[in-house]
């Protein structure tokens, strides 16, 4: 080949070269999976709600007007890691799902993160609580949104421990959340000064919590942490008011609570819980006119729960970032890398960052349930005790066991 040749192929191969790559960036097409629990004990945290909080992220986008095409698609894994891990696999293979949004259950979560990261897809997880998503299982393609154990339990564990509740026995779901709530918060519990009795572990989605209860009963724990969520933390609340556990003087705490539990107690039963959450609907005028719009879409008619909120959140940040990227590369960590550098701000959770673990970080909110005659009307159930500050909220960087943290 001559020297006239090889500069003309050479330059036929830039070309080309350069032609793919401008077609990778005016790639406009996006593909959303909500994977939730849509008929289990945590439907109502996130199932029908999560998809419609995608929903109105892409309608608020504003991204159809701008030439881009977005899907969602959405699936129950019914809080099964094998069968969340196999929906993961046909939506990245089949499906060519770029983002997964939600994914409750921590043991679902963490075999979801193995895939995603794999197969260089992107995880917003804004259901799971376990803090190892973004501590020893961290991953360049995983953000974690909303809230996770060591949060919990630095917020509402130290709060207990000062307020005098120094004794603790644990009732914990016995999974991947359950188990690292408790470590979480034991360890929070015994560096404020406080002691750690014992604990009992239950079954997910148990119906009877009377043998469990009564070992916490004679425990004689002045604080009886409910290291579970959803359906099992209202069956517990409900039946250690039977038992009278309250009072008898021992107090229930909630590690991890939701609104829609609270409605589902009724303030009479949930009255006096303290709790830690990120978003409440009732916290400013950006969470009120969203949570208006939320509501009035749901058949039920509920406010967003923090994992709703946080798919909504999650996901105009992701649209931003796609955006400033001037197209979807399909390329997972890329576009997790853009994240991390981009704030954060939207109008649920305010301004904010994202770490280099895959941690969002903005303030933490201690709330505690309000008795019927101090709320004004439906869903007015919280009032606010204290604020943790967004860098003062979550595990420190100096303490995470993540590779991506540079020590």
């Amino acid at each position: 080949m001559n020297t006239r040749s090889i500069a003309s192929f050479l330059l036929g191969t830039a070309l080309a070269l350069a032609a793919t790559s401008g077609a990778m960036a005016q790639d406009k097409t996006i593909k959303i999976g909500v994977l939730t629990d849509n008929s289990g004990l945590y439907a109502d945290l996130g199932g029908p709600g999560s998809t419609l909080a995608a929903q109105m992220a892409i309608e608020d986008s504003g991204l159809a007007a701008k030439g881009w095409k977005v899907d969602l698609i959405s699936a129950d894994h019914q809080n099964k890691p094998d069968i969340g891990t196999a929906i993961a696999r046909q939506w990245i293979d089949v499906e060519k799902v770029d983002v997964f949004m939600d994914v409750l259950n921590s043991g679902v979560a963490l075999a979801v993160n193995n895939v995603v990261r794999e197969k260089n897809s992107i995880l917003i997880d804004t259901g799971a609580a376990t803090s190892d998503l973004t501590n020893a299982q961290c991953s360049p393609n995983t953000i974690h949104w909303v809230y996770d154990t060591y949060m919990l339990a630095n917020s509402t564990g130290q709060a207990l421990v000062k307020a005098g509740g120094d004794t603790w026995y644990f009732l914990t779901a016995d999974y991947a959340f359950g188990h690292a709530l408790e470590r979480d918060t034991a360890a929070v519990v015994v560096k404020s000064g406080g002691k750690v009795i014992g604990s009992v572990k239950h079954p997910l989605n148990t119906a009877d919590f009377s043998s469990f209860l009564l070992q916490a009963q004679a425990s004689k724990a002045k604080i009886i942490g409910m290291a579970n969520a959803g359906g099992d933390t209202t069956n517990t609340i409900k039946q250690a008011a039977e038992f009278g556990i309250v009072a008898g003087g021992q107090k229930l705490a909630g590690l991890l609570l939701f609104i829609t539990d609270v409605h589902a107690l009724g303030l009479k039963v949930a009255q006096g819980l303290n709790f830690t959450e990120t978003f409440y609907w009732d916290l400013n005028d950006g969470t009120r006119a969203f949570s208006k719009r939320f509501s009035e879409k749901m058949k039920n008619k509920a406010m967003p729960s923090m994992v709703q909120a946080g798919v909504y959140s999650g996901l105009i940040h992701y649209f931003k970032t796609l955006e400033a990227l001037g197209g979807n590369p399909h390329d997972g960590a890329k576009v997790v890398a853009k994240m991390k550098e981009i704030p954060t701000d939207d109008p649920l959770f305010g301004k904010g960052t994202i770490r280099a673990d895959g941690r969002k970080l903005h303030p933490a909110y201690l709330f505690e349930v309000k008795k019927p005659e101090e709320s004004k009307g439906p869903w007015d159930y919280y009032k606010l005790i204290g604020t943790t500050a967004a860098d003062q909220a979550f595990r420190p960087l100096s303490e995470s066991a993540c590779p991506l943290v540079k020590k």
